[in-house]
């Protein structure tokens, strides 16, 4: 149970590929986030990612009109059925080609899919269990090339495709009598998207060279008549006849025409284009490239190549306002149903924007690393996270709401490792560009930044407990370099490594760095000694990461042969060692020559480090998978596989002989390369892969772990995005010290009796949540002193690590913080002996109360500005000052109402 950590969140990545969607109360957004997808909360300002994944990569996603289900559909054309209410897959489905767009019916009966040339007409799932979730209905042919959009009527009557042959397809849900199909060109590019207007059948389409042509029908919705009974039995009769001879039944099929005879047409539903309009100004050549329509409001948005956004009311074709939000191509657009936000994706950058257009202000603005993110740093309570990207970029990301909240900019190239200091308000990053920089939490601000005499790209970091001594490695002078973060100068050089520095780290407890280089060394080096080397540990492999332990007294190794060792660095001892490299397993790679279990020898972990407790290690490499070894014993304790991703290279373990010909892998095939002769195998050792492809497939890696100090969560910076993993203690039943006795109604009847002692430790016994609660919340507030003090000192920590995980939930703050007041003054002494078994509950705790303190803070200064601010006008109310007593009576005001505060103040306290 101890290591039943579970996939929690996606940060650093808002928006990949595929289309944005509104919920239908229109407060939060689905996005998808390569194979997963996140909603983000736009009243509460937060952000949640899905714990389940498809195969490949999502392309597209359609949501039912109650909102309940969801389906995500990959670049395979592999699609799930979602609840997002239960957040679970209900049913898997296949497609057999890649589906460009899927849409269901308002009044959610039906849902359409189109992929290649067709429309596919399918009933929707409904709310009772089904052996087969997806029935086919009917399938609508008509267009001669790919279908690219759809849109539905109001009532659910007919629907209209849009296709890269330029022509837009209206059919009929069912089949009346004077719509079945209905063809309509007059434009000379691909359709990017076609609208109904509402309550009508009169459309809009729209083209990918900016223009808009408005269609006008010369029959209402009302209009469209049933077919009659005689022919639609007729037409009944010979499918049956047709699905005789198949196994399975292929549902109604609509072959449209699109140059129909007059006697097809006579009777029938007639369009006519009643204007065309272009957006681009004469000369203006930029592709638009998605577009969404609120109908109640007639606003139309449209988005192009360049990143410009235009808002058109209909039909008059009026600009409303026109603004540039990126550089780059916007990827998909959506409006909630009240017609207020706008929400943008830009696929190339990963940016992700909602708009409140009347305000013209951003409601949501986040953009994860533009390359792959390369280092993390938790903040000492937890509640933050920094990361550095390839970018150049410094992000911190809040863990409960799962948002970034401030990016430096500063750094000129590449951050190769970031770092909180002990007091968790100074971030500092090291960058190849040369610097090593301190960044303000409190302002926000670049206000130290370190340097070395001759320029050196810096490839580590590491700060020392009081925050005092920053210390950064070179991989090309092979120095350590010393400043002092009060001064900002230069204390030392060390020298002595005859490699690159690969790693360093600060002793917790002692003036001791460590510092490990590809020399096959660590050398530990004494602060108090004027920086002497103190040890030097000679290892038989390249040294890529070294680590600490929390308590200080040992040193964790990871080398390049695979191995991870363990050294007492007091006496110079090696205590342990695990042989990880087996238990990494390598990916094979699209033009790799060799298996994945030979490339897998020459693969070792580049990152590690020690869990809360120092019990565990966390390590991770080139590879999809995450080990935890126990220290002690030197096992492989579990195994996280971060990803499922078959879009990212390197997941496979065995070549897909689908993809083998007798000329070679078809990987090998660069799509659109013109005359040249194929791709080149890529040189041994390149990470990225060969950016200059058409067709480039990211490789997936583990680049750093953290453990939090709370010791609940862990995170991982990978090719995906940063990864948190964290204990889910909802779902598991784990007992500690069961008796026959304890049982719920034993409980309720030792509460009954009002001996709460033994109900908490009975509680504690069958270790349910609820329960628990339940049973602390019963004790009156005047008997919590005696309750505490009575409590064995096994079930003071347990009690205390409850509370932390109450106060992320309860209402009841006052109640639990006397809990953790009392808990804490009469058990303080005890507790501190063995502080580091319990300093990542006590770390638990602090956070949770840190927030509450904030959240609260800010809440009552927000009040006394009111307060200050009411008195204010009470006294000025019939006065007429003069510019001269101005001054007089602003002090005398402030005097008034510190008083009236103190004064609130001791109200609260008596009450």
């Amino acid at each position: 149970m101890k290591f039943a950590y579970r996939f929690s969140g996606l940060l650093g990545t808002v928006y990949r590929r595929g289309n944005l969607s509104f919920t239908r109360d229109g407060s939060a957004l689905v996005s998808p986030v390569g194979n997963r997808i996140s909603v983000f909360d736009l009243k509460n300002n937060k952000c949640e990612t899905f714990p389940l994944a498809t195969r490949l990569n999502i392309v597209c996603v359609g949501l039912s009109p109650d909102g309940s289900l969801a389906i995500l559909i990959d670049e395979e054309g592999a699609a799930l059925l979602v609840s997002l209410i239960g957040k679970c897959v209900i049913h898997h489905f296949y497609f057999h080609k890649p589906v460009h767009s899927v849409s269901f019916s308002p009044d959610g009966k039906k849902f359409v899919i189109t992929k290649d040339n067709v429309a596919l007409m399918y009933h929707a799932p409904g709310r009772k269990r089904e052996f087969n979730a997806f029935v086919l209905d009917k399938t609508y042919y008509g267009p001669y090339d790919e279908t690219t959009c759809i849109d539905w009527t109001d009532d659910s009557k007919c629907f209209a495709v849009g296709s890269k042959d330029m022509s837009t397809w209206v059919f009929g849900a069912e089949r009346w009598a004077n719509l079945i199909y209905y063809s309509l060109g007059g434009h000379k590019d691909i359709i990017v998207a076609c609208f109904f207007e509402e309550n009508s059948l009169d459309l809009y389409t729209i083209s990918q060279d900016a223009a808009l042509c408005v269609w006008q029908c010369d029959t209402e919705l009302d209009g469209l008549k049933p077919m009659p009974p005689k022919d639609a039995a007729r037409e009944k009769n010979a499918e049956k006849n047709d699905e005789e001879f198949l196994e399975e039944p292929k549902g109604e099929e609509i072959r449209g025409k699109a140059n129909p005879n007059e006697q097809e047409t006579r009777d029938k539903v007639k369009y006519s284009r009643v204007a065309k309009y272009f957006f681009n100004k004469e000369g203006d050549f930029n592709n638009l490239t998605s577009a969404a329509y609120h109908k109640k409001t007639h606003l139309l948005v449209t988005g192009f190549a360049s990143g410009i956004f235009h808002l058109h009311e209909l039909p008059d074709f009026n600009l409303i306002h026109s603004l540039s939000i990126s550089d780059q191509r916007i990827a998909s657009i959506s409006i909630n149903c009240t017609g207020d936000w706008i929400a943008f994706g830009c696929s190339g950058l990963g940016q992700l924007l909602v708009w409140e257009w009347q305000s013209e202000s951003y409601v949501l603005k986040q953009q994860g690393h533009f390359n792959s993110m390369v280092s993390l740093a938790y903040s000492p309570d937890g509640q933050y996270i920094v990361t550095g990207g390839e970018d150049g970029k410094v992000k911190v990301w809040n863990t409960s709401s799962s948002f970034c909240f401030v990016t430096f900019t500063e750094h000129t190239s590449g951050i190769t490792a970031v770092t909180f200091t002990s007091n968790g308000y100074v971030i500092l990053s090291a960058s190849l560009d040369g610097t090593v920089r301190a960044f303000d939490l409190h302002r926000y601000r670049n206000f130290r930044t370190f340097t070395s005499p001759r320029p050196s790209q810096f490839s580590c970091l590491a700060v020392d407990s009081s925050g005092e001594i920053v210390s950064a490695g070179s991989q090309d002078s092979f120095e350590i370099f010393i400043w002092s973060m009060q001064s900002g100068r230069l204390l030392d050089v060390l020298s002595g490594h005859e490699g690159p520095i690969s790693s360093l780290s600060f002793n917790p407890m002692k003036c001791v760095l460590a510092s490990a280089s590809w020399d096959k060394t660590v050398k530990l080096w004494d602060m108090l000694d004027s920086w002497r080397t103190k040890e030097t540990l000679i290892l038989n492999s390249d040294v890529l990461v070294v680590a600490f332990r929390p308590d200080g007294k040992e040193l964790a190794v990871a080398a390049l042969n695979g191995q991870i060792t363990f050294w007492d660095h007091e006496n110079a001892v090696q205590t342990g060692s695990i042989e990880g490299r087996h238990d990494l397993q390598m990916g094979r790679k699209e033009l790799d020559k060799i298996t994945a279990k030979q490339a897998a020898k020459g693969k070792s972990f580049t990152t590690l480090c020690y869990s809360a407790d120092g019990q565990s290690v966390l390590a991770g490499g080139l590879s999809k998978f995450v080990c935890i070894y126990n220290v002690k014993e030197q096992i492989l304790m579990k195994k996280f596989e971060i990803s499922c991703n078959f879009s990212l290279d390197a997941m496979e373990e065995y070549l897909d002989r689908r993809k083998m010909t007798e000329f070679g892998s078809m990987a090998l095939i660069d799509e659109g390369a013109g005359g040249e002769d194929g791709v080149a195998i890529p040189l041994p050792g390149v990470k990225r892969g060969d950016m200059s492809y058409r067709h480039f497939k990211p490789e997936i890696r583990v680049t750093c772990l953290r453990f939090s100090p709370t010791g609940r969560s862990w995170a991982a910076t990978t090719t995906e995005g940063l990864l948190i993993y964290s204990l889910d203690s909802g779902l598991i039943f784990d007992p500690f010290e069961l008796d026959i006795d304890v049982t719920p109604s034993n409980i309720h009847k030792t509460l009954h009796q009002k001996e709460y002692t033994m109900a908490i430790i009975m509680a504690f016994k069958l270790n349910e949540k609820k329960l628990i609660q339940e049973v602390i919340e019963a004790v009156p507030s005047n008997e919590i002193d005696v309750v505490c003090s009575s409590l064995p000192d096994l079930y003071v920590e347990k009690v205390l690590e409850f509370l932390a995980s109450a106060f992320e939930i309860s209402c009841h703050l006052e109640f639990y913080l006397i809990w953790a007041h009392k808990l804490l003054m009469l058990h303080g002494q005890k507790l501190k002996t063995r502080s580091v078994k319990l300093l990542p509950v006590i770390q638990f705790l602090q956070k949770s109360i840190q927030r509450h303190f904030e959240d609260v803070s800010k809440l009552c200064e927000w009040n006394i500005y009111n307060i200050k601010y009411a008195l204010a006008v009470s006294q000025q109310r019939g006065m007429k000052r003069l510019a001269e007593e101005t001054l007089v009576d602003e002090d005398d005001l402030d005097s008034d109402s510190d008083y009236l505060m103190q004064e609130v103040h001791k109200d609260n306290l008596s009450s």
